[in-house]
Parts: C-alpha cells; structure tokens; sequence
C-alpha cells in the first residue's frame, strides 16, 4: 500500500546528510570516501522506492488524485496501511541499509588489501 514511504523518507534524511557532508568543508580523503559511500545508500533507497511505488501505481494503490493513496479513502485501510509502512516498510529499509553496510565492509576491504598490496614490504 505505502511501504515505499519509509524507504523513501530514509533516502531523502540520507540525502541531506550527504549534503551538509559535501558542504562540512573537510577535503580528506576518508570524508570524501564516506560522502560516496552516503551516495551508494541515497541511490539504492531512491531507486528501490521508485521501483516500489511504480508497482503501486500499477496494481491502482497509488492514485493521481487526493488522498493519492488508495488504502487512506477508509480509517479501516489507513490503520492496515500505517501496519504494513511500520511492518514491511520498515523492514526493507533495514534491509537495504544492511545490503549498504556489507557493501561498505566489501569496499574497505578491497582498498585495504590493495594498500597494504601498494605498501613496500619491510625486510627482516
């Protein structure tokens, strides 16, 4: 019904982060690494939001007409639709954002290793 909302709503707090991180003044290069890695997150909420609320449009639950959401025209759909925004919604957004945290263990991983690949070897 709206479970793309809370998704939605994490990407756009992620994105004002990301913004008030670009414009922090900090010109290192571990903060630019966290502004881009801020940006995978923003961009796999956004998208999935998108995608999300397209398959809502499609099946008639997202309508071009107030309330806009189907599942708001009776008190007995909106209590069902808060239900599935704190159950389901919610549980994607966790989802996601773990999906993002490995990502991020992956990246530093992979930076690490060619670092330490980079770093002259010591001789004993």
């Amino acid at each position: 019904m709206a479970c793309f909302v809370v998704p939605a709503a994490e990407g756009a707090a992620v994105k004002v982060i990301e913004q008030k991180a670009k414009k922090s003044g900090e010109n290192t290069e571990a903060c630019a690494r966290r502004v881009e890695r801020l940006g995978w997150l923003s961009k796999m909420l956004w998208g999935g939001s998108a995608l999300l609320a397209f398959e809502h449009v499609w099946h008639g639950e997202v309508v071009p007409f107030f309330p806009f959401l189907s599942a708001m025209a009776t008190p007995a759909d909106a209590a069902a639709m808060l239900g599935e925004m704190a159950t389901t919604g919610v549980a994607m957004a966790v989802v996601v954002t773990a999906a993002w945290g490995g990502l991020c263990a992956v990246a530093n991983a992979i930076e690490q290793r060619a670092a330490s690949e980079q770093a002259p070897a010591l001789e004993v």
